[in-house]
């Protein structure tokens, strides 16, 4: 029964991400959306949304952000990026690159667009179950926790309630380049801390 049930997960979870691929419900956002692999672990990763590079590339955190985020896991789990890949089901906020600001940087995405969004993370959680949510940057963890300073909330767990069931949630902070946040104290020590945390979490563990 274990496994007939993760076959049927796995099913599930390939169908969702190709009705994800086919979505172009927001006229201002730059298709196509962009998804990660089929994973059907109890651990889910929460990005805002992607870059210009990651449509090109066709997959999540493929630029210089993902090279950062990706050598965090590695430091205290020594997970690869392939590893990585392979064990966290990557979600995000918004899974089209929303384009550039005139002035520069790229465009955050407007509450329309999170709306429009966020059925496709509520689905995964529906068909995923995760025990474990890491939400990554300001925006990422807006959607589970009331906005207040990356101080208060990196290097904790949280349970939340999340569409009707509890669920673990160590918050990361963003690992951009334009950021300096994660480079300086306080962040080195609490995104520290939060990397201890997701090494020892069950979840984790498990995976």
């Amino acid at each position: 029964m274990p496994r007939a049930r993760a076959s049927a997960r796995l099913a599930l979870i390939k169908a969702h991400l190709a009705e994800v691929s086919a979505c172009r419900l927001c006229p201002r956002m730059h298709p196509p959306p962009v998804t990660g692999r089929p994973v059907t672990g109890k651990v889910m990763l929460v990005g805002q949304a992607p870059g210009d590079k990651e449509p090109v590339l066709g997959r999540p955190f493929a630029w210089t952000a993902g090279k950062t985020l990706f050598k965090w896991f590695h430091s205290v789990l020594g997970w690869t990026e392939d590893e990585t890949r392979d064990r966290l089901y990557f979600a995000a906020v918004c899974r089209c690159f929303p384009g550039k600001l005139p002035q520069g940087g790229d465009r955050v995405p407007d509450e329309g667009e999170i709306a429009n969004c966020s059925r496709w993370l509520h689905r995964e959680v529906e068909i995923l179950q995760p025990e474990l949510i890491l939400p990554v940057g300001k925006l990422a963890i807006g959607q589970f926790l009331p906005v207040a300073p990356l101080t208060d909330i990196i290097g904790h767990l949280f349970t939340v309630d999340y569409r009707g069931r509890p669920v673990d949630l160590i918050p990361l902070p963003h690992p951009s380049g334009a950021s300096p946040w994660h480079r300086i104290e306080p962040g080195i020590t609490l995104l520290r801390r939060a990397l201890k945390r997701v090494a020892v979490h069950p979840a984790v563990v498990e995976t």
